[in-house]
């Protein structure tokens, strides 16, 4: 399934912004349920059921995501209409409540990825289905890719996975967010973020310098003074270079598709891993920008990414055979 944006959204920030801000999301009925995570805390996790004997699939949101982002509704809605069952795991805070660790959530969550996607896999084999497909977004996908190349063999549960707009160097990524237009992303990341740990300061008083974090104005920054130290890294760039997917594509053992956007103004394709493993899929389309890929006329629609993502989940091989093939015309 090649992806051609529509000549009306003409450049890889409009084909990032557009499809997140204008068009309208599906409806999806959501089933919530509150899981209680090994160190206390927990995290709510947020399910479409369908048909028994049909396949399951989770989808890890991006930063500052949810159940609610314009990707998540669109890949739901497709399987509640298809009666297939699937669930969006919150990260930590990003379910409308404050968590209650000392913590938040990072792009090499690798552990906290295992033991929800293991927890998902229980509940879709309770529930009989058929197959069980892990998909990432942005962040989400970068810690689902950790995942899958850290356990290699212990992750053959998983039927087939997808990874969309993943910064699969996240030190590229930083460094091109830190710069232009692309810092409006970042001044949105970081009008939520920075409320989220001014409110744990008064949790967990101390825990990190509330000056500093309120003078971080870049995500370097803020990495430095918060993500990297709670979640056991010496600082932003240890945080970037062990955090990063691109180190583990080649470990990855489960049939895995790796999309993203030449034109993504997060990563751009210049900093894209051109290797992996056999089972990895790596597909760059000229266009798309970050978790966009817009299709159709105006308005406009999102349906071409979950149909893109759940195409490769039910036909993998057939899906590697055809990237190969357009890698030998090219």
């Amino acid at each position: 399934m090649k992806y051609t944006a529509p000549l009306w959204l003409p450049s890889g920030h409009l084909q990032t912004i557009y499809p997140a801000t204008c068009i309208r999301k599906p409806d999806v009925r959501f089933r919530r349920e509150r899981w209680s995570a090994p160190d206390g805390d927990f995290i709510d996790v947020d399910f479409v059921d369908g048909d028994a004997g049909k396949p399951f699939v989770v989808l890890f949101h991006g930063l500052e995501g949810s159940s609610d982002s314009h990707y998540a509704r669109a890949l739901m809605a497709e399987l509640q209409a298809r009666r297939w069952s699937g669930a969006v795991p919150h990260f930590r805070g990003c379910s409308g409540e404050p968590n209650l660790a000392p913590r938040f959530y990072h792009s090499g969550d690798a552990q906290e990825v295992d033991w929800i996607v293991r927890r998902l896999h229980t509940h879709a084999r309770d529930r009989a289905c058929s197959r069980f497909y892990a998909t990432g977004v942005s962040l989400g996908g970068n810690a689902l890719l950790r995942w899958l190349g850290e356990s290699q063999g212990q992750a053959g549960f998983v039927d087939a996975a997808a990874a969309v707009s993943a910064p699969l160097d996240l030190a590229r990524g930083g460094d091109a967010l830190s710069r232009g237009f692309n810092r409006v992303y970042t001044r949105m990341f970081l009008n939520t973020l920075k409320p989220k740990c001014v409110a744990k300061l008064k949790q967990f008083p101390g825990l990190y310098d509330l000056q500093a974090l309120q003078a971080a104005n870049d995500l370097y920054a803020f990495d430095n003074v918060v993500t990297a130290p709670l979640h056991g890294y010496r600082d932003t760039d240890d945080y970037w270079h062990r955090a990063s997917a691109k180190h583990v594509l080649m470990d990855i053992t489960v049939p895995t598709l790796v999309l993203n956007a030449l034109n993504d103004p997060f990563l751009p394709g210049i900093h894209l891993p051109r290797q992996a493993a056999p089972c990895v899929t790596l597909d760059y389309p000229e266009q798309g920008g970050h978790v966009g890929f817009a299709a159709g006329g105006v308005p406009g629609s999102l349906a071409w990414l979950p149909q893109r993502l759940l195409h490769f989940l039910e036909n993998p091989a057939a899906s590697r055979a055809g990237a190969a093939a357009q890698h030998c015309e090219a």
